[in-house]
């Protein structure tokens, strides 16, 4: 029986979602996109996750989209068919991992080109093997970048490097992005796995609307001056103070014990 190209599970409140087509180097296919979507969108509603894990299986974490079958098509192209397939395919896919509502850990195993690399940076916390690299392959193409890349990139690296990155299309080794701050943190291959998995599993016996609330806040302040940032960081504040872990964490410190959050 033929595995499913997506491959997740969940125990101990961590949901792993594994690309799974490595003799493609996890190139993305339509169908794939969708169903991280969906995982996504799940995730952010389900009490039972509460941290997920993103990573590929082989030597590839994903390697930007599949576009074997659209150079096979021979249907005539129809203006705006190429942004309304972007926006409903890289752009949603990149939009549902910065809006889950709960912290997601791209565990980059390989190669991550293209949509691939973009798809790494819009998680809230990157781990790269040794060995991984990112690549803004779209300048070899032709093409300009698309999945966010010009959003995301400026914003975690600044214009200039991001420009650097997009022009030439060199690729980048994992110890590089780190020091660009592209990664958190660069490990051993054969320990990739098992940092995620801690990192995941720690996250996930932590506050998680307060988590959640948390990602909202630094991600809206990149667009936004200090008055709304402020406002936006006073209406987060009243509305977690409402949860029941916010009431365990400011309990616990009082009783002087460690708190044991619940995720609500």
């Amino acid at each position: 029986m033929t595995e499913p190209a997506v491959l997740h599970t969940t125990g101990d409140h961590v949901l792993s979602v594994t690309l799974n087509r490595p003799e493609a180097l996890n190139a993305l296919t339509p169908a794939q996109r969708d169903e991280i979507v969906r995982l996504l969108s799940e995730a952010s509603a389900s009490a039972d996750v509460r941290a997920i894990v993103l990573t590929g299986t082989g030597r590839g974490f994903c390697t930007g989209a599949d576009l074997r079958a659209g150079a096979t098509t021979t249907a005539a192209r129809v203006a705006g068919d190429v942004a309304r397939t972007l926006r409903t395919g890289a752009q949603r896919l990149i939009a549902a991992v910065l809006d889950c509502e709960k912290p997601v850990i791209a565990a980059v195993n390989g190669t991550a080109a293209g949509l691939g690399a973009h798809l790494a940076f819009a998680c809230d916390l990157v781990l790269a093997a040794e060995s991984a690299r990112f690549i803004e392959v779209f300048v070899r193409r032709g093409l300009v970048p698309d999945a966010g890349g010009a959003y995301l990139l400026p914003r975690l690296i600044g214009p200039q490097r991001a420009k650097e990155l997009m022009f030439f299309g060199d690729a980048l080794t994992a110890a590089d992005a780190e020091r660009l701050g592209l990664v958190n943190r660069v490990v051993p291959d054969a320990d990739l796995d098992k940092t995620a998995r801690a990192w995941a599993e720690r996250l996930a016996t932590g506050p998680t609307r307060a988590l959640a609330l948390t990602k909202q806040l630094v991600n809206a302040s990149l667009d936004a001056d200090r008055a709304t940032a402020f406002a936006a960081e006073a209406a987060a504040q009243e509305i977690n103070m409402t949860t029941a872990d916010a009431q365990e964490g400011v309990r616990s410190f009082v009783e002087r014990r460690s708190p044991a959050y619940k995720g609500h």
